[in-house]
């Protein structure tokens, strides 16, 4: 029966592949790719079968084994501190030091990967720990952005003092959501979720004497200290790394906090958490606000580069994107999040002479993502919490556990 489910998944898989390719090589070329495919899935799993045999001997096994050391070493590696440490050293340096070297065009993409990680970082929180799926994340990420805009436009303040005061007005409709929503779970909170980032998109588009509707705002004040101004491409990179690392911290320090614990409960298992003396209300609104604080973060320093803002600027879409991100990254892992951002925004640009075929690519990678490694890139598969004898469940949900 096992055997028999295996076939058909691979059959599947395999004519899904061929139907997508179909319109772009033709018949011929997608019926072989099809057999290759199915042929290729067939004998992978009949090698898996066969080395996870009963009757395999023990003499194969230790060769196998051997022969897997000799031509894979890596995979008996241990990383110490001391790698570690020499691994973070080599990788800030590349950050640091390589845009230098690279073309404006680089930097700005670099720049854009920037932003993505601070936002897929504070979707993270909500999707990734909380286990919250919010559709309509990007709706705080035009609430910072148009925060500043009004601020810089109207009464001309800095953009040092609009970068907290963008997070703080996005993280107030990150409350207001989540008192919305607090008894939505599932497909229910993920619809009125994208109710919210339509409601957004209709007022920023409408409401003219505010927003100047679908014009956008224009002339917004850049980043300044003193008398030096932002205005080149590299100035805006090394001040969205700065923005992004910070976010790295506060992020890793939050997942391993109390407050962490008690959001991968909560993901895990509501009721049960809720049962433990875990104050899933507060949490879950904690978790929104936080997570639209980042995103009004990130607001502000799209609205600072650029000098202009705009509805289209902020749509549904975005809201996808930024959600795969965190998807094919692995949902909770912040290095995951982190590579996840990077692929989704720098490789659409290395496969740029291929434009007629990115989204196919994109798509069917996600696809083929969710069948064989639905965990995300460096994800950990869903595991049980346990509490330790030094977490104090009361403190975490303001009364006695039970």
């Amino acid at each position: 029966m096992e055997l028999r489910k295996k076939i058909l998944s691979w059959i599947g898989i395999s004519v899904w592949i061929g139907l997508l390719v179909l319109p772009f090589v033709g018949i011929r070329q997608a019926a072989l790719i099809t057999t290759a495919i199915l042929l290729g899935g067939l004998l992978w799993s009949a090698a898996v079968r066969l080395s996870g045999s009963a009757g395999m001997s023990s003499r194969f096994r230790t060769k196998t084994a051997e022969m897997n050391r000799r031509l894979m070493p890596w995979r008996s590696f241990r990383p110490t501190a001391r790698h570690r440490f020499s691994l973070f050293v080599l990788l800030g340096a590349v950050v640091l030091l390589g845009p230098l070297g690279m073309n404006n065009y680089g930097v700005d993409v670099l720049t854009l990967a920037g932003i993505y990680i601070v936002l897929a970082l504070g979707l993270n929180i909500v999707v990734g720990m909380a286990g919250l799926l919010d559709l309509g994340y990007v709706s705080f990420y035009a609430i910072g952005a148009y925060t500043y805009a009004l601020l810089s436009t109207q009464l001309g303040v800095s953009f040092w003092i609009a970068l907290p005061l963008g997070g703080l007005t996005a993280a107030a409709f990150g409350i207001v959501l989540g008192v919305i929503t607090l008894r939505l779970r599932g497909d229910y909170l993920a619809i009125v979720t994208l109710g919210f980032i339509q409601i957004v998109h209709l007022v920023l588009n409408n409401w003219d004497r505010v927003t100047n509707g679908p014009n956008g705002i224009l002339n917004i004040g850049r980043p300044a200290l003193g008398p030096f101004v932002f205005s080149q491409p590299i100035h805006f990179y090394y001040l969205i790394l700065t923005i992004a690392g910070l976010t790295i911290l506060a992020v890793n320090r939050l997942s391993r906090s109390r407050i962490g614990r008690a959001w991968i409960a909560i993901r895990e298992d509501e009721v049960a958490a809720q049962a433990m003396g875990v104050d899933t209300t507060r949490l879950k609104i904690l978790a929104f606000a936080l997570g639209a604080f980042w995103a009004g973060l990130a607001g502000v320093f799209f609205a600072g580069k650029f000098a202009f803002v705009s509805p289209e600027s902020f749509t549904f879409f975005e809201s996808v994107i930024v959600l795969s991100m965190v998807v094919l990254g692995g949902m909770g892992s912040i290095p995951g999040v982190v590579l996840g951002a990077l692929i989704v925004v720098i490789l659409p640009e290395v496969l740029r002479e291929f434009a007629s075929y990115r989204m196919l690519i994109f798509g069917a990678a996600l696809v083929l993502m969710m069948i064989f490694r639905p965990q995300g890139l460096i994800g950990n598969p869903r595991r049980r919490v346990e509490l330790r004898p030094e977490d104090d469940v009361a403190t975490t949900s303001g009364r006695p556990a039970v």
